[in-house]
């Protein structure tokens, strides 16, 4: 068994790393940290929560721990898909390089420019960024990558989206062509393993699981569900997540419930927490700190519940997870393997359930097909029917279109029961007088001069019209 002081590692890093608890190192980094120490260009492949962060971290400070960092020109460069990734990583280094001098930089998002200028100013050996944030700092003219030596992508799948490959290839443009480059990540789907090849130089490939692959420690299952009623569809489905934790309640002691939608994220927590769950919402549109809180919170146990969209699904080391529940069906079968990764991390045992909804079964069959297993269906927990415990701020009553429709509580009386209601009087009708308006009979009636009244003024203009005698204004005509 291979262990962390066989490894090309710096004393002082065994040294750190000793003092953190670990003697063995995981598989992936058995195989990644020699020929990263190396300086080999390292393209590593695994699944979530086997310590790629390490894979890494551990080699990328034994490299730099000889020379010293320029003012605004860092050594190291570590690009990650999200704050709380980044953020995660430089709490590793901070682990690993306790005991040497190097400095580090965190640009992220949400955080003051003026706070981060100033370290960038002192000089840091490693810069661990956001791309966006990176790219600011650079178009403002504080940034000179091109004393870069180490390269490091992480979560390489996620970064090399569609959506970031102009900020990826615009950041490898200003970084030396003699720069060392790791890639790591969980998922590497042939075509971009491709646009690896742009990046690396003569790689070495190291994969200790196949892509794509979950924990065997992870117990998984899926409720197929369907809502009584389209309108009702939400409340159901969040009535259903209750009673899948309160089945779990004995093994359940935190969770991370993942949806598709930031909108999903805040209505799930706030639903959780009206009945009484200790929950909190986590996604892209909370301020950072906020954010950091939240994750500390669940982190320390003050918050047992964390509803959260797919930015805490990538690569945030929270190891005693117990359970992750997906209240959506994601979207890329991919990310079913980073969320459900949460939880049986480091050889301990974790559930997985998720809920799918008739018109996510397309995509539930990706990720069976990805995974290659067939998730075990599990029993709703709750009978079908509806919901009416709760009333969701997405779900409007539909006014104007069902305005004659009887609401569906309330049982429609038998036909023995109902009264014949009498037949409404008939309506007199109208008559037009010479200005075209209509008059009802009852408004002839003259009220205030007793009953002894004159027959012209109790006769109305139209049968007066109607009349030969003529009126007072004819008389006087003539």
């Amino acid at each position: 068994m291979t262990k962390f002081t066989d490894l090309p590692l710096h004393p002082k890093v065994l040294k750190a790393i000793e003092e953190a608890g670990y003697t063995e190192p995981t598989p992936i980094q058995a195989d990644a940290i020699p020929p990263a120490c190396e300086g080999k260009d390292v393209l590593g492949i695994a699944q979530t929560g086997t310590g790629k962060t390490a894979s890494f971290t551990l080699p990328m400070i034994t490299l730099l721990n000889r020379g010293r960092a320029r003012a605004r020109m860092p050594r190291s460069l570590v690009l990650a898909p999200t704050r709380e990734l980044a953020a995660q990583v430089a709490e590793n280094f901070d682990i690993y390089a306790k005991y040497t001098k190097l400095t580090k930089a965190l640009l992220i998002g949400g955080v003051s420019f003026k706070d981060q200028d100033a370290l960038i100013d002192r000089g840091v050996d490693v810069l661990i960024a956001t791309p966006g944030r990176l790219l600011d700092h650079f178009e403002r003219g504080k940034l000179i990558l091109s004393d870069v030596k180490v390269m490091v992508v992480d979560e390489a799948d996620r970064m090399l989206d569609m959506g970031f490959i102009p900020d990826i290839e615009e950041i490898f443009k200003k970084t030396p062509f003699t720069r060392q480059t790791l890639f790591f990540s969980a998922t590497m789907a042939p075509e971009i393993e491709r646009i690896t090849n742009t990046f690396l130089s003569a790689p070495v490939k190291v994969e200790v699981a196949r892509a794509a692959t979950t924990s065997e420690n992870i117990k998984q299952g899926v409720v197929m569900f369907k809502a009584s009623r389209k309108d009702r569809e939400g409340s159901e489905k969040r009535k259903l997540l209750r009673a899948l934790i309160d089945g779990e309640v004995d093994e359940c002691t935190n969770a991370i419930i993942f949806c598709n939608r930031k909108s999903d994220v805040d209505i799930c927590a706030k639903s959780l927490k009206k009945y009484g769950y200790n929950a909190a919402p986590i996604h892209g549109d909370l301020d950072q700190s906020q954010r950091m809180k939240t994750l500390d919170g669940f982190r320390d146990g003050t918050i047992r519940f964390l509803v959260a969209s797919d930015v805490a699904a990538r690569g945030l080391d929270i190891p005693n997870v117990s359970h992750v529940f997906n209240f959506d069906v994601p979207s890329h079968a991919e990310d079913y393997v980073h969320r459900i990764g949460r939880t049986g991390r480091a050889g301990r045992e974790g559930t997985a359930l998720m809920i799918c909804n008739p018109r996510d079964e397309k995509n539930f069959a990706d990720v069976e097909r990805l995974v290659k297993l067939e998730i075990p269906r599990v029993n709703n927990p709750i009978k079908a029917g509806p919901a009416n415990d709760e009333k969701a701020p997405d779900e409007k009553s539909k006014r104007g279109r069902g305005r004659g429709r009887k609401k569906d509580d309330q049982a429609e009386a038998p036909v023995e029961a109902k009264v014949e209601a009498e037949p409404k009087a008939e309506k007199p009708k109208r008559e037009r007088d010479g200005r075209g308006r209509g008059r009802k009979e009852h408004e002839n009636k003259i009220v205030g001069l007793g009953d002894d009244v004159p027959g012209f003024i109790a006769m109305s203009f139209a049968e007066r019209a109607g009349s030969d005698e003529p009126t007072k204004l004819e008389t006087e005509e003539n």
